[in-house]
């Protein structure tokens, strides 16, 4: 009876044997040969094939690797969102970027900066309190990483690796992605800590429409009264560091963490809408950088100090230097500003 037990056994040893050996070759003589009838009446025509490869529904195309998309060996979208990453995203940011400098080059050698008109009377405003700033300062310097960052990942392999070479644009190109993925976050929050801190004096009021229809005087030279922010700065505010900032965020997000099961389509168009937004976001901050610093004395002495000047304050923003003469508004004069920085301010604002 073992006997008999034993040879029932490798009966059946045998038999899933040959299964193994030979079903796979039956099979695969079987794709072959509609293959090959396939060639015979329409010859070079491989479209259902490659159709199987990139559907990822056939049962003898697998991996090992599980989770979404993963036994899709060939995807089509891929081909398309290298085009367009590769082609005219680079492209056209590029040329928005330099058209950009340009023209805030050209306004300066017209225009210069905006000087005040008056000398400065010594007494000063608090335009930003010691919160504001350190609020706009972190948001700032976050913002600047990510956008040199971001700059290096999109346009160095255009014009850094030429310059430099592979072993230090490889280098610069690590650094840059780390920054970018790690410091991202942060920037998040200090976007959403930076709206609900300044949202208040952003909100628009008629005289803005004015302003916006003058274009602030700057073209003109005329004086344009504004409140505490002009037209401008809230354009900035509302287009620039919330909407362009919340699209950048959520899809930066999106790309930081793949681990949410999003697939390879998702990723692609959501690298694309997050390189568009972030050069919008890039050629927006341009103009505002320049304004805080070139483009109009006294105001980076403003946010680096928190103080403003009276004159400063009446000529830029007029209908706000009349509300806190009033006492309307919540910023008030200075009377115990150390005179380092009454000094500092005065000379940037007579420059």
């Amino acid at each position: 009876m073992p006997g008999h037990r034993d040879t029932r056994t490798l009966v059946s040893l045998l038999f899933v044997l040959c299964i193994a050996l030979f079903a796979p070759a039956a099979w695969a003589a079987e794709g072959s040969a509609k293959q090959a009838e396939r060639q015979a009446t329409q010859p070079l025509n491989n479209a259902p094939f490659w159709r199987d490869v990139r559907g990822g529904e056939n049962p003898y195309q697998t991996t090992q690797v599980r989770g979404i998309e993963t036994n899709v060996l060939v995807q089509t979208e891929g081909q398309t969102w290298r085009e367009i990453h590769n082609g005219p995203l680079p492209l056209y940011g590029g040329l928005l970027l330099i058209a950009m400098l340009l023209l805030i080059f050209g306004y300066y050698r017209w225009k210069g900066p905006l000087r005040v008109h008056e000398n400065p009377t010594g007494r000063l405003i608090e335009r930003f309190s010691d919160w504001e700033r350190l609020v706009h300062w972190s948001a700032a310097i976050s913002f600047v990483i990510l956008a040199v960052s971001g700059l290096i990942l999109m346009f160095g392999k255009y014009v850094l690796l030429p310059m430099f070479g592979y072993t230090l644009f490889s280098w610069l190109a690590i650094i840059g992605k780390n920054l970018h993925n790690f410091i991202g976050p942060l920037f998040i929050f200090c976007t959403l800590v930076m709206f609900t801190t300044y949202v208040k004096d952003n909100l628009w009021r008629a005289a803005d429409f004015i302003w916006l229809k003058k274009a602030g005087g700057l073209l003109s030279g005329e004086h344009v009264p504004s409140g505490r922010f002009n037209a401008g700065e809230k354009v900035w505010f509302w287009f620039g560091v919330t909407l362009l900032g919340l699209v950048s965020g959520v899809t930066g997000l999106v790309l930081d963490f793949p681990n949410f099961d999003q697939g390879r389509s998702v990723m692609q168009l959501v690298n694309v809408v997050h390189a568009i937004s972030a050069v919008l976001f890039i050629a927006l901050a341009v103009s505002h950088i320049y304004i805080g610093t070139l483009g109009a004395n006294g105001a980076y002495e403003a946010m680096r100090t928190g103080y403003v000047d009276e004159t400063w304050a009446k000529e830029h923003h007029q209908t706000w230097y009349e509300e806190v003469k009033a006492g309307k508004a919540r910023q008030r004069f200075a009377d115990d500003v150390p005179a380092e920085i009454k000094t500092q301010v005065a000379q940037a604002t007579k420059a």
